[in-house]
């Protein structure tokens, strides 16, 4: 059995779980955004686990392609309030950001886990959360978020992104965390084109090292609108199919918008895989 060590938690793996996104922003480009309203993050994220949810993941800045960086007070402000409101559901916050001021006054404001997309390149990042008991999502991203859909490049996007992983848990490892709360995600849609995008997916289960548990998070992203040809509020269907296909490649936390019918799918397909096992 795989446990992650998140903060007051130590969260089971041994099974997929959801983790809802809760937008703080302003300009979310799924249009759920909460400018900052914390009474409304309470609500969503109590709504979220009466649908099935396991982790919430609260961001304050969005990282959609062209998107303009939010000023760390601000982000700050943000996060704290809502870290502090949501710290009775006794459930794993998450803090979606990239900022080390922001990771170190989330995690001491009492939040569990830290989810970068930059992987915990900036400076000072891995001393902002060394010492702690936090959970980590390490991400890959080629470029930063106002640019990074400007033509993507790679020769072989498999073995940079596995490369990448490699690279930052040696600079882990050598501030002394512990691999038992490490998350790695891939980064769909950070970066890359619908077919790196794809091919990762269909070989999700290569791009973890060491049998590191593997994030993703495909939700609502520009990378369904492309295979369906519909715009973001009509991509509930595809989005749950991208997170079972995920979940059967061994995604072990699927980050999500739509928390009760990913569970719902979840939960058949869990049925079926366990009268399969009792054959």
């Amino acid at each position: 059995m795989s446990f992650l060590t998140c903060g007051r938690f130590d969260i089971d793996l041994s099974e997929p779980r959801i983790m809802a996104i809760i937008n703080l922003t302003d300009d979310s480009f799924s249009g759920d955004g909460l400018r900052g309203d914390v009474w409304a993050a309470l609500a969503r994220a109590e709504q979220a686990l009466a649908d099935g949810a396991e982790i919430l993941d609260l961001g304050a800045e969005s990282t959609r392609p062209g998107c303009d960086p939010v000023a760390e007070e601000v982000e700050i402000a943000r996060i704290v309030a809502a870290v502090e409101a949501l710290h009775p559901l006794d459930v794993p916050l998450s803090i979606d950001t990239l900022k080390p001021g922001v990771m170190r006054a989330a995690l001491a404001a009492g939040a569990d886990m830290i989810n970068d997309i930059n992987g915990l390149r900036a400076p000072g990042a891995v001393d902002a959360v060394a010492a702690s008991r936090c959970g980590l999502c390490v991400m890959h991203m080629q470029g930063e978020p106002r640019t990074m859909q400007h033509r993507p490049h790679y020769d072989d996007v498999l073995a940079e992104v596995s490369a990448f992983f490699d690279e930052r848990l040696r600079a882990l490892d050598a501030a002394g965390v512990e691999r038992g709360r490490i998350v790695l995600d891939p980064g769909f849609g950070f970066g890359k084109t619908l077919e790196h995008n794809l091919l990762l997916l269909s070989r999700l289960d290569e791009t973890t090292c060491e049998g590191l548990p593997i994030l993703a998070g495909m939700s609502r992203k520009s990378m369904l609108g492309e295979i369906i040809g519909r715009p973001v509020d009509q991509r509930l269907i595809a989005s749950v199919a991208a997170a079972l296909i995920a979940a059967e490649r061994g995604a072990r936390i699927l980050r999500v918008h739509d928390v009760a019918e990913t569970r719902d799918a979840l939960s058949v397909w869990q049925a079926v895989a366990a009268a399969r096992a009792n054959c």
